[in-house]
């Protein structure tokens, strides 16, 4: 495994008056940032915002698009055709690029959200409606994907740069899929468990499971979730942590 690694949070999760997550100090500690577009959460001030706090912060951007769900926050499965997905990803990352314009910074990667990327994740014909779109949209944009998983294969065959990440604060199954929320091990609320976690992972490039013996990951970008009351505090403890061990922190993209 490198000794090198980018972190990533999801952040301008909040909507109008509703805000969610404290983005100033995140991206204080993180080098890439995964920017709600409209769709689970957002609306064009907060994005706007958050993009100009990334610029502020020499922050690189992905689009970070989900379900139109926002009572669910993007967690659930909408029932929809691939093509149906392929659009609705395709104008969210719309709406993102032409707020990056505004504010003179751009749009560099796609990671979708939540449900969808767990769809994604897992189901072939999903991963390849995005990976379409994006390509159509924009063949210069990256994929940012769950490590191992559909998604990935579907990029690098629409020929997209494609980058892997693993969860901080996720815990996983035998199939390299998350384990589900609700389930018991899903969440790791502890901020030192998490960061000795990852260093294990850098040194043997093995994420311990649930359900069996460590499995095999790749990664290019760690992401500490931006919507818990303690994102900030773990997305610390983690960069500390990583450079106590030699590991430095960089951005995965080019800005």
């Amino acid at each position: 495994m490198a000794r090198r690694i980018d972190l990533n949070s999801d952040l301008g999760e909040s909507y109008g008056p509703w805000e969610m997550g404290d983005d100033s100090n995140m991206l204080s500690i993180v080098t890439s940032a995964n920017i709600a577009c409209g769709g689970h959460a957002s609306d064009p001030e907060t994005m706007y915002n958050t993009l100009s706090l990334a610029k502020q912060n020499d922050v690189v951007v992905g689009a970070h698009p989900g379900y139109n769900d926002r009572e669910g926050f993007g967690r659930r499965v909408i029932p929809m055709s691939p093509d149906e997905i392929g659009r609705m990803v395709a104008a969210q990352i719309g709406a993102l690029t032409a707020m990056a314009t505004l504010v003179g910074t751009k749009v560099s990667y796609v990671k979708p959200h939540g449900a969808l990327g767990n769809l994604a994740a897992r189901d072939m014909e999903v991963a390849q409606a995005i990976a379409d779109a994006i390509t159509k949209i924009n063949p210069a944009l990256a994929i940012l994907a769950i490590s191992g998983n559909k998604l990935e294969d579907a990029g690098h065959h629409a020929g997209l740069q494609v980058y892997s990440e693993i969860f901080a604060d996720r815990g996983y199954l035998s199939s390299g899929q998350l384990v589900p929320r609700g389930q018991d091990g899903a969440m790791i609320h502890d901020a030192d468990e998490a960061a000795n976690r990852l260093v294990a992972f850098m040194e043997s490039g093995h994420m311990p499971v649930i359900d069996g013996d460590p499995i095999p990951l790749q990664a290019h970008s760690i992401c500490v979730h931006g919507d818990s009351p303690t994102a900030v505090a773990m997305a610390k403890q983690v960069r500390q942590r990583l450079l106590q061990s030699d590991i430095k922190i960089e951005r995965f993209i080019a800005p």
